[in-house]
């Protein structure tokens, strides 16, 4: 079977990205012949290996070079590029003749269920319904925001699978008969849980407003921290003064920093399944994060393998970490329960949920 993936970029150390590429060396292991097309690569090298099978075509439209513009330049430049776009697109997949086709929800969402090249088409969005009204954007960047909200559901109609992380996600989304729920698997594996003996806190994501930093800092800065560090694992926008017990940068082995880490915290504005909260169970960290839209709530039971605050409240998140960073046993014990619920996203789990997806969709060709 010949699945191809579109996405914008493979450049970025993000979770899109990583999830991609372990369900894609998975599948060409597999036997099936994986192909990634991408639009913005610029000949960057790849963030994550894949297996030498998968072939990657970047079809350099370059949709990049007009972010963080203004919105009347997208408005005149967006729709060359999408006939652009349209054309090699096309012609890629009529040279490749796919099985199926995904979208990862990027440029090429509203192109894709008009190429008629064969292929079935699947959707699969890694934000939640509200990701673009979650931006916070104002003026007519905030009434754009809302049409293309709008017209999302629209665009998931058109597809012949779409394809959501979290039975949360699935609740936000009109009744969709093409609607399945499948969500991401974890990464790696452990022989045991995490002693969580450590006084450093983990925080693990790109330094962007998403990830709610800003948040996290407040909190940290309202309890006593005294003989604890807080460790924020990525990279991005600067996050300003810090405290001298708050270590920033990229990890260079983001398994060893789970392993030495007492809990992971989480500060999110809004996911779509974060895959911080699954490395952290499957190393056996309990976690203390908002219940933002959407993924917390799928992932973390209250007071059994973590804690959840309101979406954006900082007292509360203050409270989550001061407990846990106060009660060793507690942590421990949540932190068992945790790598125990680690397994219902194991690897082998999710992808025979791809497959029969793939296969099902595929026999109901016309």
């Amino acid at each position: 079977m010949r699945i191809v993936y579109c996405i914008n970029g493979f450049y970025r150390a993000a979770g899109m990205e990583r999830v991609l590429a372990d369900k894609a060396n998975w599948l060409a292991g597999h036997g099936y012949a994986v192909t990634i097309l991408t639009t913005d690569q610029q000949g960057r090298p790849d963030a994550f290996p894949l297996d030498p099978r998968i072939a990657h075509f970047d079809l350099d439209i370059n949709y990049e070079q007009n972010n963080g513009g203004s919105l009347l330049d997208k408005l005149v430049h967006y729709p060359r590029k999408q006939l652009r776009h349209r054309r090699r697109l096309a012609q890629k997949l009529a040279e490749i003749l796919p099985d199926i086709t995904i979208s990862m929800f990027c440029n090429e969402v509203n192109l894709l269920p008009r190429i008629h090249d064969g292929s079935r088409k699947v959707l699969e969005i890694h934000f939640s319904r509200f990701k673009r009204l979650q931006y916070g954007r104002t003026g007519l960047w905030a009434l754009a925001d809302r049409l293309r909200s709008r017209s999302d559901v629209r665009l998931a109609a058109r597809y012949d699978r779409f394809v959501v992380l979290t039975e949360e996600d699935k609740s936000y989304w009109p009744e969709l008969p093409n609607l399945r729920v499948i969500p991401n698997p974890r990464t790696f594996t452990l022989p045991e849980p995490a002693s969580l003996d450590s006084h450093t806190v983990l925080a693990v994501g790109r330094y962007t407003h998403q990830k709610g930093f800003d948040l996290l800092l407040k909190a940290w800065r309202m309890i006593d921290t005294e003989g604890w560090n807080l460790r924020i694992a990525g990279s991005g926008e600067p996050l300003g003064d810090l405290p001298s017990n708050v270590i920033t940068g990229p990890a260079a082995d983001i398994v060893e920093e789970y392993r030495n880490a007492a809990f992971l915290v989480m500060s999110s504005r809004y996911e779509g399944l974060p895959m911080a909260l699954l490395e952290a169970q499957a190393a056996g960290l309990p976690v203390v994060s908002f219940a933002c839209k959407c993924g917390p709530r799928d992932v973390i039971t209250d007071g059994v393998d973590g804690i959840l605050v309101p979406e954006g409240d900082v007292e509360r998140l203050a409270g989550g970490m001061k407990r846990l960073m106060e009660d060793l046993q507690l942590r421990r014990e949540m932190g068992v329960a945790a790598f125990r619920h680690s397994g219902q996203y194991d690897k082998e789990r999710i992808m025979a949920l791809w497959e029969q997806l793939f296969h099902e969709t595929s026999s109901s060709r016309q």
